[in-house]
C-alpha cells in the first residue's frame, strides 16, 4: 500500500500539475514564433487539463489530457 502511494505521489508530481497557467503556458511558448497564439491555446488546454508538459515543445505523453485535445478539424490544439 505504502509503495503504490508513494508512486502515485511521484507520478502526479511528475504530470506538472500546474496551479499558474499563465507562468506554465509563458514557459512553455518562451521559444514559439507565435507566442500570443501559443499562450492562448496552452491557456485554454491548461485550464481544462491542469497540466502543461515539461519543455518548450514536445513531451505531451506526460499529460494526456493535453496531447489528445484536437481542434474541430481534427488538428492537434495544445501547443
Amino acid at each position: 500500500m505504502y509503495i503504490l502511494f508513494l508512486y502515485t505521489y511521484i507520478f502526479v508530481g511528475y504530470l506538472y500539475v500546474c496551479a499558474d497557467c499563465g507562468k506554465e503556458c509563458s514557459r512553455r511558448c518562451r521559444l514559439s514564433s507565435r507566442p500570443r497564439l501559443c499562450d492562448r491555446a496552452c491557456g485554454t488546454c491548461c485550464n481544462r487539463c491542469n497540466c502543461v508538459p515539461p519543455g518548450t515543445a514536445g513531451n505531451q505523453e506526460i499529460c494526456p489530457c493535453y496531447a489528445n485535445m484536437t481542434t474541430h478539424g481534427g488538428r492537434k490544439k495544445c501547443p
